[in-house]
């Protein structure tokens, strides 16, 4: 494939072009045709257009130069206006259940397409922690999409993940202490190491936007309660993705890696994308991006004196694309090696090997009060007497032998100690 450096874009839109109010909400996609990594691609770009735009709103009320907020303001507008158009891509007959089916498949197949391709050994071994507890949320939810819509969760993610427990949810609270992590140095992460941090804090933290806010308006209570549960786990995610990015950046570099982050993500899902309608959609993004990013350079230049080289040391070509595939063995793979892992402080260990004292058993016992009544151990029980068990998609059986009975919920894995 040929290099491409968004810097260079030749076609890059300017930002003194806005769209009209009539072009906010395109033509949805069709929930039962369209493939499961189409949708999974419109979250992504809904999440990394939810995180610019909180970004610059930040941004501008630590800014105290008028001036530099206008320009702020300037690129907010059409980086709102772009989150319009990907947001309705969703259809209105899709309930929050389905998308939420969704949003956990991205998580899942987005942190292991991460994990498999980054070089930074830290890195990738915070991704593949959460990825076994967004891989039970996924598990945990296809219960309750089977108890209450009567729909197999298969059928929206066309077998390209499992749906097996993982990490229970039920052992992921941990401490607030806990969830920092060490930040990637900018002299020494990659390219490609510094796009993986910014691109799974904001699918991360589109999650957990969307739980926090779809927990109040789903039609059950068990439902509530298991939305409001694991909207807890997406907020430790976000503090653990989030405290890994640089944080020796000023603003106004932390803004042109945003733009760039946008610009790799529209280029990356233009590419992947099968449906030709929303394909160029995200075309038609990507080359606004690269008007943003092109803009903010010259502001960077203008404001700190500095080219955007300066952040950009390897040129700007974009590194290896985001391919969406299936990672089934990668996946069972890491659930067989590291089920049993937690933190303690910036470190994972084995909850084995955690003082009776630490941190990690101090909140649980505050927070887990009666196990057998937490939202997430319910729904699997419940889903149990119903059907007689659990609801799974297997392509064999789960690779921990704890996590095998599909008759009872297991409430000790990586919870308690072993020994």
């Amino acid at each position: 494939m040929n290099k491409v450096n968004p810097f260079l874009e030749k076609n890059a839109i300017g930002v003194d072009k806005f769209v009209s109010v009539s072009d906010y909400c395109p033509k949805a996609y069709d929930k039962k045709k369209t493939s499961p990594y189409t949708k999974t691609r419109i979250i992504l770009l809904n999440g990394t257009e939810f995180e610019q735009t909180w970004f610059l709103h930040q941004f501008s009320r630590n800014c105290n130069n008028n001036d530099l907020r206008r320009e702020i303001a300037l690129i907010r507008r059409h980086e709102q206006h772009q989150q319009k158009i990907i947001s309705g891509l969703k259809p209105i007959d899709e309930t929050d259940l389905e998308t939420t089916i969704a949003y956990e498949q991205l998580a899942i197949d987005l942190t292991a397409i991460l994990a498999k391709h980054v070089k930074d050994v830290y890195v990738k071994n915070a991704l593949n922690f959460a990825l076994l507890e967004d891989f039970d949320h996924l598990y945990r939810f296809a219960n309750l999409l089977e108890m209450e819509q009567g729909i197999d969760a298969n059928t929206l993610t066309g077998g390209y993940t499992e749906m097996t427990p993982g990490r229970p949810t039920i052992a992921e609270p941990r401490h607030p202490f806990d969830e920092i992590n060490r930040h990637i140095a900018k002299e020494l992460a990659d390219p490609f190491t510094k796009l993986v941090v910014s691109i799974i804090t904001a699918g991360e933290q589109q999650t957990m936007n969307y739980y926090m806010n779809i927990a109040g308006f789903h039609k059950s209570e068990l439902g509530k309660k298991l939305y409001s549960e694991i909207a807890m786990i997406e907020e430790q995610h976000v503090t653990e993705y989030g405290s890994l990015m640089d944080t020796t950046c000023s603003w106004l570099e932390n803004w042109l890696v945003h733009e760039y982050t946008e610009c790799y993500l529209y280029y990356s899902c233009y590419v992947d994308e099968t449906d030709k309608y929303i394909k160029e959609i995200f075309h038609q993004r990507y080359l606004e991006e690269c008007g943003h990013l092109q803009y903010v350079a010259k502001l960077l230049k203008k404001y700190e004196g500095k080219p955007w080289q300066a952040v950009y040391t390897c040129g700007g070509d974009f590194p290896e694309l985001l391919h969406f595939e299936g990672n089934i063995e990668y996946i069972r793979s890491v659930l067989k090696e590291t089920i049993n892992f937690s933190r303690h402080n910036e470190d994972y260990c084995l909850v084995d090997n955690l003082q009776n004292n630490s941190n990690f058993f101090k909140y649980q016992k505050m927070n887990i009060k009666k196990p057998e009544e937490i939202p997430s151990h319910l729904v699997i029980e419940k889903h149990i007497k119903q059907f007689g068990k659990d609801y799974r998609y297997e392509t064999v059986k789960n690779p921990v032998q704890e996590l095998q009975d599909r008759k009872k919920d297991n409430v000790s894995v990586a919870r308690t100690k072993r020994k």
